[in-house]
């Protein structure tokens, strides 16, 4: 069993910055694979960005070159740091975890999450 915690949402500005952090506890040493989605009430929950054990990066589209996403092994810590942000960015915010050697931006694929935090983007 893995348990994942976010934190670090909030409200801001359009422009503005914001780092989520996901602290990880229980079985991290099987975990392959750490990934942040995205939902807003009525949508499909999206794909982030992943990142695996061995520090392969992948991101979706609407977020490459202002989201980065990082790892701390030795601290069971996943970050998410978020610049530039757009209103259409604003959603809950949720950390998963896979133990699979297989990363993905599909939900589906994911078997451990945390109950997330919001991020709320003005114009």
């Amino acid at each position: 069993q893995v348990r994942l915690v976010e934190s670090g949402g909030g409200s801001l500005q359009a422009g503005g910055s914001l780092s989520l952090s996901c602290a990880a506890s229980g079985y991290t040493s099987s975990v392959y694979c750490m990934s942040w989605f995205r939902q807003v009430p009525g949508k499909e929950r999206e794909g982030v960005a992943y990142i695996t054990t061995p520090g392969t990066t992948n991101y979706a589209n609407s977020v490459k070159g202002r989201f980065t996403i990082s790892r701390d092994k030795a601290q069971n810590t996943l970050y998410l740091q978020m610049n530039t942000l757009k209103p259409e960015d604003t959603a809950m915010y949720y950390c998963a975890a896979e133990t699979r050697d297989f990363c993905s931006l599909r939900s589906d694929d994911y078997r451990y999450w945390g109950q997330g935090t919001q991020v709320t983007v003005s114009s």
